[in-house]
């Protein structure tokens, strides 16, 4: 079954709340990022043990498993990011399709035990990076490729957004 491609723009919720989750973003303290993906961990562990963690709640969301392996993906594009962003002025990255690479990559059909370490390995080093950041550097900035610029502030809140949505997604 395909899934609808999300063509939204997802940068407003670094403006308001988002009233699917209920982050509030800009409230999201950037220096505590690193904990909170540690403390998100966990929680992943345990949604890729649930029974029935492959089944699609409907033909148009994506599985538990689904969202472990984009969150994955998520954690190390954000790394590459985060790195970028440190190691080059103005850094630019291109623009991700998420839709495109869980049919490449098969999602649906990978090992949940597998994604779970393959997660909880991407966390631990995009956390580690987070609080490696230095503290004349969360201003530093980057440019998406469809324009939208992030410091490396803005970029943390940004991430948070994603991964909690997806637990909540997830119902976790």
């Amino acid at each position: 079954m395909s899934i609808e491609p999300d063509t939204k723009d997802w940068t407003w919720v670094l403006r308001e709340p988002c009233p699917e989750c209920g982050l509030s973003s800009a409230g999201v303290e950037p220096r505590a990022v690193a904990g909170l993906v540690r403390g998100s961990l966990p929680v992943w562990t345990v949604v890729l043990q649930r029974p029935g963690v492959a089944e699609r709640p409907d033909p148009s969301t994506w599985s538990p498993l689904e969202y472990a392996c984009h969150v994955r993906d998520v954690f190390s594009l954000f790394a590459e990011r985060l790195e970028l962003m440190l190691s080059a002025d103005e850094a630019r990255f291109e623009s991700w399709d998420q839709d495109l690479t869980a049919v490449e990559q098969r999602y649906a059909e990978q090992d949940p035990a597998a994604v779970s370490a393959a997660l909880v390995a991407a966390g631990a080093g995009l956390a580690d990076a987070f609080e490696a950041v230095p503290d004349d550097a969360w201003g530093r900035t980057g440019l998406r490729s469809d324009g939208s610029t992030f410091t490396v502030e803005t970029f943390a809140q940004y991430f948070w957004h994603d991964v909690a949505h997806h637990l909540h997604d997830v119902g976790a």
